[in-house]
């Protein structure tokens, strides 16, 4: 594992554009993080989904950094990182999130992290108590869109097969990746302000999902393969165990099954929470709201 400046123009929020190389079962990746700001570490985690990218935190990142060294990464087989032909699955994550956060901070750091991406913190905070001074999980999830849709494991497993299958796969994921498909899908649970979804923001979306191999790791995700949290019990469970502050930022328009589960987190003893107005997508959509929502409770002094 190392990390190495990458010589290429001023990142998508203008920040200053790593990699960090690191291996799984003898294979290296390329992980792309940004950083901007002066001042404590904080780590920006983007929410899972097909068109998952460092640049829908851009907006945060920037107004977090005038007080924060604020960090974002491309997970693996998304964004501008690595997208091999891998098995995506919860063990790829756990591992890489902890030698990241190792490898790159090894000191307790304040970590933001949407939807998906809050299993993920939890389990790593759980293991390593240490490994975060400060919790702030937006619009948090840990159920994938087909299992959330009710589809047994059986299917969820066929659909990823499929999608996997080398034309037949790559023709299913075109067509679920189109512009229309992209922008019915923001409007139906990501912003609520349809008005952003400009021809131009869209484009700039499917672009990402058109590299190659990107449909390996967004069908692990649509399907719930890197469903790292099984049930709302283990969610809960895992935030009570936590030593470190927590906070839950819910959006007010958030998806029935999604905002059940985000108000039974919130409904914890010693959990900090606040709705605002968005979806699934509201560090993105209102990343000033998330700011001011956010900013106390990280800057609070115990």
């Amino acid at each position: 594992m190392s990390t190495n400046l990458l010589t290429k123009p001023a990142g998508v929020f203008g920040g200053q554009v790593q990699e960090f190389l690191w291996n799984w079962e003898n294979q290296q990746l390329q992980v792309i993080y940004e950083t901007l700001g002066l001042g404590s570490p904080l780590l920006l985690l983007p929410a899972f989904s097909s068109v998952s990218t460092r640049g829908e935190m851009g907006e945060l990142a920037k107004l977090l950094a005038s007080h924060f060294q604020v960090t974002a990464l491309d997970w693996p087989g998304f964004g501008e990182s690595s997208r091999l032909k891998l098995d995506y699955n919860p063990a790829i994550y756990q591992q890489f999130l902890a030698d990241f956060v190792k490898s790159v901070f090894n000191i307790p750091i304040i970590v933001v992290a949407a939807g998906h991406a809050a299993g993920y913190v939890l389990q790593l905070a759980f293991k390593q108590p240490n490994a975060f001074s400060r919790i702030v999980l937006v619009a948090p999830t840990w159920r994938g869109p087909l299992p959330t849709m009710g589809a047994n494991a059986n299917i969820a497993a066929m659909v990823r097969g499929l999608v996997r299958s080398p034309i037949l796969g790559q023709a299913l994921y075109k067509l679920n990746t189109t512009p229309s498909f992209l922008s019915w899908m923001y409007s139906r649970h990501v912003f609520t302000d349809t008005a952003k979804l400009t021809p131009s923001f869209i484009t700039e979306k499917w672009q990402s999902t058109q590299q190659p191999n990107a449909r390996f790791a967004s069908a692990a995700f649509v399907t719930g393969n890197i469903d790292t949290i099984h049930s709302q019990t283990e969610f809960l469970s895992l935030v009570q165990s936590l030593s470190a502050p927590l906070m839950a930022v819910i959006g007010e328009s958030s998806p029935p099954k999604s905002r059940q589960e985000m108000d039974a987190l919130a409904a914890l003893p010693g959990v900090s929470s606040v709705i605002v107005p968005g979806s699934l997508g509201l560090h993105e959509e209102y990343p000033a709201v998330v700011f001011e929502a956010i900013l106390p409770f990280l800057t609070k002094i115990c």
